[in-house]
């Protein structure tokens, strides 16, 4: 029985299925971040624009 549950191999793929979700959640997260920052710089300098005018 000890050995039948060393060999069984059903737990890895949920394990792995489960790093690559948290990879791609991370890769997300971080891309939003970069993003907002570039996005929110754009329509501080668009206001500024405006108020000049």
């Amino acid at each position: 029985m000890f050995i039948k549950f060393l060999n069984d191999d059903s737990g890895a793929t949920a394990v792995e299925y489960g790093l690559i979700a948290a990879m791609i959640a991370v890769t997300i997260v971080a891309g939003a971040g970069l993003l907002g920052d570039s996005i929110n710089n754009f329509f501080l300098e668009t206001s500024g624009e405006l108020d000049e005018s």
